[in-house]
């Protein structure tokens, strides 16, 4: 008998001993999922990014160059909605994710910023951004993407958005690098991508033959977004001015590689292609800086 009870009292200090050990288990799981659903999520904001914050002033700035454009550089577009275009900016990014932007943000305000480009004005550029919008200041006959209001809007200023209040982070916003959705590359590439659809007739490019990596560059929005987008049913030409730097390395001209590379892509949309070392009329505006170099010396005639 006493056997009997031995054994029995062995069962239920053993059964004790497992319903404890699975008791503190399931505190252990329980206590680990608290900790974990309990973590705040950290905010974009909280994150320092690399590039600049927003531009202080934005909807002045974006009013400002927009009642400027429509109604000095362009009266023709005078029934543009100015802010309404700052509103549908705005609605594309604030109180947003900055690294999850879409291209549908930006939908509302293409169409409400948009306008006809005319035929064989279009000029794109890649790694020329001073000299294309110094020789379309010079020359009415060409634009470029920022020559139109979308582009002349938002031009050399930045934006980004924030989860929580204000909805804006004017303190950093992030690079390419740090996440490819980011407001400002989500925006450019929709804007080339609807300025490359509207071109018709002859169109330019204005590629930098100074750069060592090539001047037409595969990961450039030309290459990545604009060269695609071109519609061989409205695009006849396609003009390459490979520009040099004045007293600046020659890396590469017509016969280079990475101009061959371009020429068979746009061959094979069937387009024409011509290309032209250092085009003259945009040479002569690089030289009035540099009169006195010798690659300006093309005039001098020994008599």
């Amino acid at each position: 008998m006493p056997l009997q009870q031995g054994s029995a009292r062995l069962r239920q200090r053993t059964i004790l001993l497992v319903g404890i050990t699975v008791l503190l288990v399931l505190l252990v799981i329980v206590v680990v999922l608290a900790s974990v659903r309990g973590k705040p999520e950290v905010s974009p904001k909280m994150l320092k990014w690399q590039d600049t914050g927003t531009t202080k002033n934005l909807s002045e700035v974006i009013l400002g160059r927009c009642y400027n454009f429509i109604r000095v550089q362009r009266p023709e577009l005078g029934d543009k909605d100015c802010q309404k275009i700052w509103e549908s900016l705005k609605d594309a990014f604030i109180y947003k994710n900055p690294c999850n932007i879409t291209p549908e943000d930006y939908q509302p305000l293409m169409e409400l910023a948009s306008h006809p480009i005319p035929c064989n004005k279009s000029l794109f550029w890649s790694k020329t951004h001073d000299l294309v919008h110094r020789y379309t200041k010079s020359n009415k006959n060409f634009l470029t993407l920022e020559d139109t209001l979308l582009g002349y809007m938002a031009d050399n200023i930045s934006w980004c958005g924030d989860p929580s209040a204000p909805g804006i982070n004017y303190e950093s916003c992030p690079r390419r690098s740090e996440c490819e959705s980011n407001p400002i590359s989500v925006f450019w590439k929709v804007a080339s991508k609807m300025f490359a659809e509207a071109a018709c007739g002859v169109v330019q490019v204005m590629l930098n033959g100074s750069i060592e990596a090539g001047a037409f560059r595969s990961t450039s929005i030309f290459a990545s977004v604009e060269v695609l987008n071109l519609d061989p049913n409205k695009v006849s030409e396609v003009h390459i001015w490979l520009m040099q730097d004045i007293g600046g390395p020659q890396s590469e001209s017509c016969s280079g590689r990475s101009i061959q590379k371009l020429k068979s892509i746009l061959e094979e949309k069937n387009f024409k292609v011509i290309c032209e070392d250092n085009y003259r009329p945009v040479q002569l505006l690089q030289c009035v800086q540099n009169p006195d170099h010798t690659d300006c010396r093309l005039c001098t005639n020994s008599t």
